[in-house]
């Protein structure tokens, strides 16, 4: 594609071709982008250190208000003990997220990085959505870089792109009233991108939004993209209706898959594109290695968020391997940055 698409042409896409047709061009996008026959894939685990939020979005099934009887704050042992099982499976880095807990400030966060980093130095920290760092910036009156340079010195290594779900505020003051709006979720990511930090953006799609107010997320992502350059992938998924207090279908896998192929054709500066098997399953994520996806995500030694909703998919790496070299490509360990490391079966050296 010669010329980048605006957003009208991208609605036309998606109202005039076929979802085999937008996939055929995605994954031709996808090929000139990465044109080795390679799918990239990391061993991690996500680590919940707690399930207490006052966020109280409306999609949200695995939060709990403070006070809740069920509501949790996982110890430092028992985050150790995960991760040293992590380690144990073969994982490298973790995935630590949790919620906007109102008793966890900065320096509880400084303490718990640097002793995760002293007990497991070779292990990267992938943590904190931009919601919970606006979070902590508002609850403690700090700037965000300034709570962005001492999670990074205490050892935070990169930040998900949690907390995006639709970067449009209409949607955001329907579902999420009490989350960061879209400016400030970019304003955190535009932060880490100036400290030198990488970090990943994504979406969740479904939750009512309209076709115009998805493009215009792909949109702000792609322009945050164009100043800063710190967007590893774009990772988007659906809406997981059940057990929530959103009353909505889920989008079907052949509106996921069309949107993906969308994502690949407009996002031509995010480099990389994760196919979601988490919540789609691990077929329609081997299917999506053909709709603009290179990447397969996480082996997710542990995941609770879409579990709460009744969606469970595991997909131990070796499995996670099959599946995609039936799709036809060479699977790769990767880091969180998309330099491969040494392959498991081989065990040779990673390639840049």
């Amino acid at each position: 594609m010669s010329q980048r698409l605006s957003a009208a042409e991208a609605t036309r896409l998606w109202e005039s071709e076929s979802l085999f047709t937008l996939g055929a061009m995605a994954h031709a996008r996808r090929m000139e982008l990465h044109p080795a026959p390679v799918v990239t894939y990391i061993v991690d685990r996500n680590v919940n250190y707690t399930n207490v939020c006052v966020s109280g979005c409306k999609f949200c099934a695995f939060f709990r208000p403070p006070g809740d009887p069920e509501g949790y704050v996982l110890t430092r042992e028992e985050l150790a003990a995960k991760v040293s099982e992590t380690v144990d499976l073969g994982g490298y880095q973790i995935l630590l997220q949790g919620g906007m807990h109102p008793d966890l400030k900065l320096a509880w966060f400084e303490d718990l990085f640097a002793f995760l980093k002293a007990r497991f130095p070779t292990v990267a920290i992938h943590g904190l959505s931009p919601t919970e760092i606006d979070f902590l910036a508002r609850d403690g009156g700090l700037p965000v870089a300034e709570v962005v340079r001492r999670l990074r010195e205490a050892g935070l290594d990169s930040i998900p792109g949690g907390g995006a779900e639709v970067l449009v505020d209409a949607v955001r003051r329907e579902v999420s009233p009490n989350k960061c709006g879209a400016d400030a979720w970019l304003a955190v990511m535009a932060e880490a991108h100036a400290q030198g930090m990488k970090t990943t953006a994504t979406m969740m799609f479904g939750q009512g939004e309209t076709l115009a107010q998805r493009i215009e997320h792909l949109e702000r992502v792609r322009a945050l993209q164009d100043e800063t350059g710190g967007f590893t992938a774009f990772i988007p998924w659906t809406f997981q209706p059940e057990n929530t207090r959103l009353p909505r279908p889920e989008a079907a896998s052949s509106e996921y898959l069309k949107f993906l192929a969308l994502a690949r054709l407009y996002l031509d500066n995010v480099p990389n594109l994760q196919a979601s098997w988490v919540t789609q399953g691990p077929l329609v994520g081997q299917l999506a290695l053909f709709f603009g996806a290179n990447d397969f995500g996480s082996t997710m030694i542990e995941e609770n968020v879409v579990k709460a909703t009744g969606v469970s998919f595991r997909l131990p790496e070796p499995e996670l391997r099959r599946l995609v070299e039936r799709a036809g490509f060479t699977p790769r360990r990767r880091a969180m940055d998309y330099t491969l490391l040494p392959d498991p079966a081989a065990g040779g050296p990673g390639e840049a």
